[in-house]
């Protein structure tokens, strides 16, 4: 079989990798192909499944223009596959159609379909496919030499009956209706998997082809080693040398020891290194610590801020080499628990930058590292999604669609019923390929060795597979990410620099200044953390109020106990009670404190899953790491990861552990290693937000410009400016003489960006920034229309937010000079003329204006107004309290009125669905509440605006909350025309 496709044949295969591997078994086949339609993205997986169950395995590629097939392409060898990825990749990069024929695939077999035969002698790697269908012409008509024809079944179709799935596919691909597609659409409905005696009975009457197919499956194989003891496959020396890398970060260790630990650094420090170093040199990741070293020394460099997290922060001498910022000594971080002599893969190292560095410091790696690629992602088919579109195919009306989605299938029609059986045969399937967060592979030999690559609009090369199968080959990736967190710090510390210039600078990596800090650990502990990094959402806010965070390790477990998994498993709760009663600790099991007495005998790290795997339930280091890795994703399914569990529970029993312990232990597990940081990555997290929380304590109003300008955070705007505003800011509108395209301040003034105004043009910011910057400030309207070209709708966007309130004028006024200067002309030409042009004077009438009106334009153009909500209110209901008065009201009904901030969504264990609502009371406090499913029915939210909130307070380690019982939106006035 040589001429194979899975569903990695985008939307056009039906089989995944292990489908497909399935068949080959239950069809006892000793060899099989891979040759998916312009694409490799199966390929390392099928040789990994393939080499396990005993089949050897073969790759091609199809190549196709659409669906046309040109040639098939067969690698003899390992260099045969780099030949044809590369020329793969060439023209999926400059978006070239493969050519009908080619001689620049070396070491592979090309076999041509009977509609694209070279007009030429063929050369002695090229054959011609005969199909089933072609059988009998073959037989009959064929002028092609009998040597150079070879069986060549196309396997599409699992069945005929599979055809109807395969043109909804197509259909889906081309954006077109099922009844549109042609036969040169769709693949033929002979191209089904046939089993090998139907094979070889069909292909009696053409020994000679069935010869040629089996001289090419026996004459060609690859190989890749999957094996346990594989060594990585990254780039294997920074330097040119095992020995230059080793200097190298040695040279580096002894220079970081003198900056981090002083002059003196203690024997036990010095002790460490040496054991990590030579760890490092025995797994030969030398390389992988030199280049994540490079990728941050090009960063600091360059002025930008970063934050190297991952489980690398374990790493003493990742501290050294100023990877990461996280001291492992202080947090008696494991270097074991990562790297050790049992596993296989590197340390995870997660550099972030800002969203704008980042850019520079990829095309950094790839000049500087020749084989430098992105990593892919799968983007798969989502059930709700694809049922759209295979309603869309069948011609369906989208709104009949949102309908049939609604509906108990029982109601449905045999039409609606279809369109969801092809939807849920198809969830699932990859759909196309993305580029992954940050992930970039450096490989030591030529990416193409291991994967053709496309190459996104980003203009930089992707892999054809994703994050598990390059890691399955050895591949390990770097992650260069963008986060925003980082571009606060960055701008806030520049716009401090402008605003009080006389204040000392800051240094910003004095980390132990902050921890020390009165006012951060205040404003820590009340969880007043508004713009600080993730120490912000309602959730964080409550953890840390129930930790009574105020140092640094707290917030360490609390950036980890957070994450999903911890919470579902249960963990959170209990250690809150662990933490806040002393008498609970007593609870923990004798082991399980022995191992983490740090965290009460609660897991709530990622490495605590490998303490508990091989103190607790004796696994080795590497089932313990199996088990690690074995929790996220496809790992789960894999036969070594079953052998690893079972293991678990027959060492727990033969431990003596009861069964309930081992079970419970067990879930816990499995319920958050998938989402469990590591240690040093929570403590990484935690530095990120010890630096934002000094900024937010000492300098709260460049802080939030900063924010503003770097695209907020958890929540709206809208929060950040009133969050200035409660630290005695003065905000203030656009102003087209005070405002740039950013937000500004200026002393405690903040002057909101023009680049806020809805459908404001970017060509009409830019023009009055410039002209603003040329010839000085605007003295009117017409000044402006004089100096900037501008369209009555743009100036009229201005007028209405009121970016011309300096000339005293009323907004309707000026609205109708606007009218009078460009009714006609429609857009001003900003021409020079020799001399102003006289322009006729018009006197208006008194024009009525109330403030309600100015709410309005802001609401509309902003998406909020800077007035308060509440006083829109048509009615102002009796008997509120307000947010202070909460804790003096435990266990009490009390009503409250509250402005919608943020809500989360989220479901019971029955799958109920029930959420937890942010406000902000009148005094623009915090007021947090919980809606359980009854009331989450009854009581809606319907949309943004002031609610009134009836409900018991209730109250769990100085966390206050209101259990709503009744909710309803309460109107605004409206404006009298």
């Amino acid at each position: 079989m040589l001429n194979v496709h899975s569903y990695f044949s985008f939307k056009y295969g039906l089989l995944s990798i292990d489908k497909l591997m399935d068949w080959a078994v239950e069809n006892d086949l000793k060899a099989l192909a891979l040759t998916d339609i312009n694409s490799t993205s199966g390929n390392l997986e099928f040789v990994r499944q393939a080499q396990k169950k005993g089949i050897r395995p073969i790759l091609g590629i199809d190549f196709r223009n659409g669906a046309q097939q040109q040639f098939l392409a067969i690698a003899q060898n390992n260099a045969g596959y780099q030949s044809m990825n590369a020329f793969l990749s060439e023209h999926l990069h400059a978006e070239k159609p493969i050519p009908a024929e080619t001689d620049c695939i070396t070491d592979s077999y090309i076999i041509y379909p009977q509609t694209n035969i070279p007009q030429r002698p063929l050369r002695h790697y090229e054959y011609v496919s005969v199909k089933p269908r072609d059988i009998t012409r073959t037989i009959f008509l064929s002028k092609v030499p009998k040597h150079k024809l070879v069986a060549c079944p196309t396997y599409t179709l699992p069945s005929g009956d599979d055809f109807e799935l395969h043109s909804v596919l197509r259909a889906v691909d081309l954006n077109t209706l099922v009844s549109k597609l042609t036969d040169e659409d769709t693949a033929d409905v002979t191209d089904i998997f046939l089993p090998k005696g139907r094979l070889i009975r069909m292909y009696a009457d053409l020994p000679y082809a069935f010869q040629n197919l089996k001289h090419i499956v026996r004459t060609s194989e690859i190989h890749f080693d999957f094996s346990e003891t594989a060594k990585p496959q990254n780039l294997e020396t920074w330097s040119g040398s095992q020995s230059g890398d080793y200097d190298k970060v040695r040279e580096m260790c002894l220079k970081g020891l003198k900056y981090r630990y002083g002059e003196n650094p203690s024997w036990s420090i010095k002790r460490r290194v040496v054991t990590e170093l030579t760890v490092i040199r025995q797994m030969g990741f030398l390389s992988y610590f030199l280049i994540s070293w490079d990728i941050v020394r090009y960063a600091r460099d360059q002025g930008y801020f970063y934050v190297g997290r991952g489980s690398g922060a374990n790493s003493v001498v990742a501290y050294l080499l100023r990877i990461t910022d996280v001291d492992p000594i202080e947090l008696d971080l494991y270097f074991e628990r990562f790297i050790n002599l049992f596993r296989k893969s590197p340390p995870d190292f997660d550099m972030d930058f800002s969203s704008w560095d980042r850019d520079d410091v990829t095309r950094y790696i790839f000049e500087r590292y020749e084989n430098a690629v992105l990593l892919a992602t799968y983007s798969t088919f989502q059930h709700r999604a694809i049922i759209r579109e295979v309603g869309k195919v069948f011609g369906v009306p989208a709104y009949e669609i949102g309908k049939l989605q609604k509906q108990p299938e029982r109601d449905l029609d045999h039409h609606a019923k279809l369109i969801l059986t092809y939807g849920y045969k198809l969830a699932g399937f990859p759909s196309h390929l993305s580029v992954h967060a940050g992930g970039i592979i450096i490989s030591e030999r030529p990416i193409h060795y291991f994967t053709a690559t496309s190459l996104p609009p980003k203009g930089f090369p992707i892999t054809h597979f994703d994050m598990i199968v390059a890691e399955d080959v050895g591949l390990y990736k770097f992650d260069v990410l963008g986060q925003r967190g980082l571009g606060k710090i960055k701008d806030a510390l520049e716009i401090i620099k402008e605003n009080q210039p006389d204040r000392i600078p800051i240094d910003i990596h004095d980390i132990k200044l902050f921890k020390e800090d009165p006012l951060v650990k205040i404003n820590l502990s009340e969880a007043k953390a508004i713009g600080c990094f993730y120490v912000e959402s309602p959730a964080m806010r409550m953890l840390l109020t129930k930790l009574k965070c105020d140092d640094y390790l707290t917030l360490v477990a609390a950036s980890s106990i957070i994450r999903p998994g911890v919470a579902k498993s249960g963990m959170m709760r209990e250690y809150i009670l662990r933490f806040r009663l002393p008498d609970k600790r007593q609870e923990a099991h004798p082991v399980l404190w022995s191992i983490m007495p740090d965290t009460y005998g609660i897991m709530v790290y990622q490495e605590d899953v490998i303490k508990v795997a091989h103190y607790f339930a004796g696994l080795t280091l590497a089932e313990a790491d199996v088990l690690r890795r074995g929790m996220s994703g496809k790992y789960r399914s894999r036969a070594e990861f079953k052998q690893v569990r079972d293991k678990f529970f027959s060492n727990c029993l033969e431990k003596g552990y009861d069964e309930k312990l081992t079970s419970d232990v067990w879930r816990q597990i499995e319920s958050f290693a998938g989402y469990a940081f590591a240690k040093g990555h929570s403590a990484s997290y935690a530095i990120e937000s010890y630096q934002s929380m000094f900024l937010k304590s000492h300098y709260p109003l460049e802080f939030m410009v900063a924010v503003l300008n770097n695209g907020g955070g958890f929540y709206s705007r809208e929060l950040y400016i009133h969050e200035a505003r409660m630290h005695g800011a003065d905000i203030q509108l656009p102003c087209i003489n005070w405002s740039n395209e950013e937000v500004t301040i200026k002393g405690k003034t903040i002057y909101l960006g023009l680049g806020m105004i809805k459908d404001l043009e970017q060509n009409t910011i830019n023009e009055a920034l410039v002209e603003r910057s040329k010839n000085g400030v605007f003295m009117s309207v017409d000044d402006f229309v004089r100096r900037v070209s501008v369209s009555l709708e743009q100036l009229s966007l201005l007028i209405r937010i009121g970016a011309f309130r300096f000339t005293g004028k009323d907004k309707k006024a000026l609205l109708w000079h606007a009218h009078f200067l460009l009714g006609n002309t429609g857009k001003s030409q900003n021409k020079l003329s020799l001399f102003e042009p006289q322009v006729k004077k018009y006197s208006l009438p008194a024009i009525e204006h109330e403030e309600i009106e100015d709410v309005y334009d802001e609401m509309e153009l902003l998406g909020f107004p800077l007035h308060s909500p509440f006083y829109l209110l048509q009615e102002q209901p009796m008997n509120c309290v307000l947010a202070r008065h909460l804790p003096k009201k435990v266990n009490e009904q009390i009503r409250i009125l509250g402005y919608l901030v943020a809500i989360k969504n989220t479901g019971t264990s029955k799958g109920e669905r029930m959420h937890f609502g942010t406000f902000l009371d009148e005094e623009g406090e915090f007021i947090d509440t919980v809606h359980f499913p009854p009331v989450s029915k009854k009581y809606p939210f319907t949309g943004k605006g002031i609610y009134l909130i009836q409900g018991k307070v209730i109250e769990e380690f100085d966390a206050i909350c209101i259990e709503v019982d009744y909710l309803v939106r309460l109107k605004y006035q409206t404006m009298d025309l």
